[in-house]
């Protein structure tokens, strides 16, 4: 039975962001429980395709792409300190990562779209570059004949996000943290003294802080605490195949081979509300193009498909915001949780430990939305 009331901080949800901040604070000394609504939530993390993905973040907002990079290149390490502490692997690689065109023009769109992210103002710049066919067929020999070019980055990668998952978790449990499946939350008052009354279905707890990481319950939950979370569910559909003899040795925005053998398949994103119902229209055009970039990929048993949502903002990126009516209220809401797990851990969660978060974050504060666009 859990008899502990009152902790440094609450964090409410249990996914990949709210787990690594979580790991993040009680790494900082905090006492910390964590909220969750259990298997029942809309849950992001089961659903994401596992990249950390740097290559196409960023354009609309140069912080973005800085943050994602950041975290990037942080992964190894973190990766690594997790499996120390916790003797999961996380099967964690960054070959470099590559998005493959089926036409001249698909081509050139996605080549205009990094020029055009790199010419922005205050965007740091990395590596990459346009590879022709044979340039491609080098590197992958099972290439389709449709496939025309592609582009490469070399500081993409990929990792076992299932391994992931388990790991936070169990790094939280090994530090300390109080997890509490099956508490969603009702309501969160601010207390005249400091600090949050948390009321959830299963009773009420005390924090000096709160961290809102609910993915789309977050829109429910911020007004609670003066802050705002404009976000939506977008449905994303996933197909998995059998084990395979290792064909692809680097991930792919939309195809990758998982470090078990299995070829994964995702390329949707669908404005469907919160309707997690796989669509065969769907999955039919993601295995035909997947098909098309790797025939061989056609032999292969499907033997799992599945939707979840991602939780999407206004413009697609990031919110992290603190209350000016409630201090110690936080929230932190984005769609790459995975990529994003390691600066979460350790430069967020310390961030939000000391009671105020970095100037740097300010462009990604709901506030945005209020500004008036220029004619």
């Amino acid at each position: 039975m859990n008899a502990k009331t009152s902790f440094d901080a609450a964090v409410i949800g249990g996914g990949v962001v709210g787990a690594a901040v979580a790991r993040g604070l009680l790494g900082a000394g905090l006492s910390v429980c964590i909220l969750d609504e259990g298997d029942i939530a809309h849950r992001a993390s089961r659903g994401n395709f596992a990249l950390v993905w740097v290559q196409s973040k960023g354009l609309g907002m140069a912080p973005y792409g800085a943050w994602t990079r950041r975290s990037s290149d942080a992964w190894a390490g973190f990766a690594e300190g997790l499996r120390e502490e916790t003797d999961i692997s996380l099967a964690f690689q960054r070959p470099g990562g590559f998005s493959l065109a089926l036409s001249e023009e698909e081509l050139e769109k996605r080549r205009t779209a990094l020029v055009r992210m790199h010419n922005q103002p205050g965007w740091i710049p990395y590596d990459w570059e346009v590879l022709d066919r044979p340039a491609l067929a080098k590197i992958f020999p099972d290439i389709g004949p449709d496939v025309v070019g592609g582009l490469y980055t070399p500081i993409d990668g990929h990792v076992n996000s299932l391994r992931l998952f388990r790991a936070l978790h169990r790094s939280f449990a090994l530090r300390g943290g109080s997890y509490r499946p099956e508490h969603a939350v009702t309501a969160i008052t601010p207390l005249s003294a400091g600090g949050f009354r948390i009321e959830t279905t299963r009773g009420a707890i005390e924090a000096a802080r709160v961290v809102l990481a609910a993915g789309v319950a977050n829109a429910r939950l911020a007004p609670m605490v003066g802050l705002e979370a404009p976000v939506r569910p977008q449905r994303g559909q996933i197909l998995v195949t059998e084990k395979t003899a290792p064909f692809l040795s680097h991930p792919l925005v939309t195809v990758r081979q998982t470090d078990e053998g299995g070829v994964m398949m995702g390329d949707s994103a669908e404005e469907a509300g919160f309707e997690a119902r796989i669509g065969l229209g769907v999955l039919s055009v993601m295995a035909e193009r997947a098909v098309r970039m790797f025939p061989r990929i056609a032999s292969l048993n499907v033997v799992r498909t599945w939707a979840a949502l991602r939780v999407m903002s206004q413009d697609g990126f990031p919110i992290y915001d603190q209350s000016e009516s409630a201090p110690g209220a936080f929230i932190a809401t984005c769609h790459s949780g995975v990529t994003l797990a390691a600066v979460h851990a350790e430069t967020l969660a310390p961030m939000i430990a000391q009671g105020a978060l970095d100037a740097a974050l300010s462009p990604f504060s709901a506030r945005r939305f209020h500004v008036p666009q220029a004619a």
